[in-house]
């Protein structure tokens, strides 16, 4: 049960208590103090046309989620049917610069309107005309009723379009974020294929020097090498090492693993690994044993074994070359 010391009576001729004044903004109707019957009862009728205009248009809100010029058609046909005199009212709508109207259009001395807002700016305004004089009320020959509805049928056409905007420039988005993806997935693809054609054709060139080494500079040198005085056969030999290393994954992989080596440091490298002692790697290169010496200090730090109880050579001729 209410407690009836809180009810508002419907005849009371005082506002309504609030808690705030921001509450009391909310309610924008004063209570009727007439008690004839058939004005209560025609007032009535009144708010019942109001209530499912609200309501209607809540309903084609829902019935066009994604249609803002379909909503706009429908509801400047419907609001007319919720005024004081429905057989002689008719509607305008104007948004954005585009006008709908409602059947019977016309605009006289007798209308009412409302500014639409989006984002807190003006972007058009609903109006509510009589095609014929009536009898006057609170606002013309509109009702303050009227007045509060309209207010509240145009702030809601701006909370339904601000809204469909968005979603219309959100499905525009991931429209193009989709054909974005689309377009970079064919990249990728295409980029993968050329990936692998320059490396069949990296394969290929490969073979390609693999075969001339083997089949034409080789024997070559092995016939040339028969010439050479004992002195000449050993950079003949060093000659043919380096060949062979040119179709070895050796030095390339040694490169990858070890950046920081020097040009020189790798080809002292593949001398060592190949057996070649100090001595003869500097007469080869024409330095000093003091120099290679250093070469092959620097050389183990970089491989990380100074401190290692490990050969050189050995370590240079483990698998892991040849595997990689």
């Amino acid at each position: 049960m209410g407690n009836k010391e809180n009810t508002p009576s419907r005849t009371d001729s005082h506002p309504v208590s609030f808690p705030s004044k921001e509450l009391a903004l909310l309610w924008r109707i004063p209570f009727p103090t007439e008690i004839e019957p058939d004005k209560i009862e025609s007032a009535l009728r009144e708010r019942i046309k109001e209530l499912n205009c609200l309501y209607g248009v809540s309903q084609l809100a829902e019935r066009n989620l994604y249609s803002l010029d379909n909503l706009l058609e429908e509801i400047v046909n419907f609001l007319p049917h919720s005024w004081q005199y429905p057989e002689i009212t008719c509607a305008r709508i104007i948004h954005k610069g585009k006008t709908y109207t409602s059947d019977r259009f016309k605009v006289t001395n007798w209308r009412q309107s409302s500014r639409i807002y989006m984002y807190h700016e003006a972007v058009g305004e609903v109006g509510i005309f009589y095609l014929e004089e009536c009898l006057p009320a609170d606002e013309g020959p509109f009702l303050e009723e009227e007045r509060a509805l309209l207010d509240a049928v145009a702030e809601q056409i701006g909370t339904i379009a601000t809204r469909i905007s968005s979603d219309l420039e959100l499905q525009e988005t991931n429209r193009q974020l989709t054909l974005e993806r689309e377009a970079l997935q064919e990249s990728n693809t295409a980029m993968r294929i050329v990936l692998a054609r320059i490396e069949q054709e990296k394969q290929e060139i490969y073979r390609d020097i693999n075969m001339n080494v083997e089949k034409i500079l080789m024997p070559t040198l092995q016939a040339l090498s028969m010439q050479l005085s004992p002195a000449q056969k050993k950079y003949g030999e060093i000659l043919q090492t380096n060949l062979e290393e040119i179709t070895s994954p050796f030095i390339n992989q040694l490169s990858r693993s070890y950046q920081s080596m020097t040009p020189t440091e790798i080809g002292i490298c593949n001398m060592i690994r190949n057996g070649m002692q100090t001595k003869e790697i500097a007469e080869a290169r024409s330095v000093s044993a003091a120099t290679i010496n250093r070469h092959r200090e620097k050389i183990r730090r970089k491989l990380n074994i100074t401190n290692q109880d490990v050969n050189l050579a050995t370590f240079l001729q483990l698998s892991m070359w040849e595997g990689k």
